[in-house]
């Protein structure tokens, strides 16, 4: 009975590790990709997408640096050279649905690049 038990909670141990695991490393690549934007650093960027083997539109939805999604966080910052980057990498369809370059008319940022390269992609 004691090897069942005993059994059992290392099982849903790491059943929950793993989640955890995968949650932690979520987190960080969110973190890490926040503060590539903030500081405007496309090679780190790249670099750690590459090392995390994801791509930009498979992760941009679900990302938000202070309650902006990272095309408004780098106009925000002034992330021109990040935030065209990822504007080159997003689904057109991404890019139209997103609302980012509306909230860059209302907020300011129409003249940026970053809002003039989302026009040019997305055709708007």
């Amino acid at each position: 009975m004691k090897a069942l038990l005993l059994g059992s909670v290392m099982a849903a141990v790491a059943a929950t590790g793993v989640t955890f695991s995968k949650n932690a490393e979520a987190n960080e690549l969110a973190l890490s990709l926040c503060t590539y934007v903030q500081g405007d650093d496309t090679m780190r960027m790249r670099k750690k997408l590459r090392d995390s083997r994801v791509r930009i539109r498979d992760v941009y939805t679900g990302i938000q640096c202070n309650g902006q999604s990272l095309l408004q966080f780098a106009m925000s910052n002034g992330a021109n050279d990040v935030g065209t980057f990822m504007v080159g990498r997003l689904a057109v369809d991404d890019l139209k649905n997103s609302g980012d370059y509306e909230w860059a008319q209302s907020n300011g940022h129409g003249g940026s690049p970053i809002a003039q390269a989302i026009k040019e992609r997305a055709g708007l």
